[in-house]
């Protein structure tokens, strides 16, 4: 069970910190895990800001129940998906990695579990064309406006034709990158498909 920003009703220039629920105690009250998670912040009015990137801006514009989850990126982590699952004490399987790629007639993205890779072929063919390749870095980054490791599948500067591995089907909710290092976001895979225009497909492998 989790807690949307969206749910929140804070006083005024309130910062609300929220952890994960794992349960109830008798009390009705949460029981919750020791790692904390930023939400969002509030104005004067009692209306929610944004969290301060595109994505958290799309999701804010179009009501998406959605937890944000934050962490210090240690720059010298070789997987940033892997350091997101580990720093915030979540199942790596749960946790997806947003990969831009070049299908030689424009980019596309697939977004594929962090524990395993993307499987090119795969989604060659669940976007109709012949073949893809890993889009050049400089490139996803003009075309998104964010910087690779901080990628994220919503909110991007340029919508991209997205894949989504179907596996993500088995969770409630799926953590994607909110638009920076350090920040992922919680929401469901149905969410996710319809702010990206996602389609599922087998697209990766372990």
């Amino acid at each position: 069970m989790w807690l949307p920003c969206s749910l929140a009703k804070p006083s005024s220039q309130q910062l609300v910190r929220l952890v994960e629920p794992i349960g109830w105690n008798g009390h009705s009250a949460p029981v919750v895990s020791p790692v904390v998670h930023t939400i969002c912040t509030f104005d004067g009015m009692g209306n929610k800001r944004s969290a301060g990137t595109p994505a958290t801006a799309a999701l804010d514009e179009a009501a998406v129940p959605h937890v944000l989850h934050s962490y210090a990126h240690d720059p010298r982590a070789e997987s940033f998906g892997l350091e997101a699952a580990n720093a915030l004490g979540v199942e790596p399987a749960r946790v997806y990695k947003t990969l831009v790629v070049d299908t030689g007639e424009g980019l596309a993205v697939g977004v594929v579990p962090v524990t395993g890779s993307l499987d090119l072929k795969a989604l060659a063919l669940a976007l109709g064309v012949k073949k893809v390749a890993m889009a050049d870095p400089a490139r996803a980054q003009r075309s998104t406006g964010m910087v690779v490791g901080g990628i994220s599948p919503i909110g991007q500067k340029r919508s991209l034709p997205t894949v989504l591995d179907d596996s993500m089907q088995q969770f409630e909710t799926v953590l994607v990158s909110a638009g920076r290092r350090g920040l992922d976001v919680e929401l469901s895979p149905t969410d996710l498909a319809q702010m990206t225009d996602g389609v599922f497909a087998a697209i990766s492998r372990s």
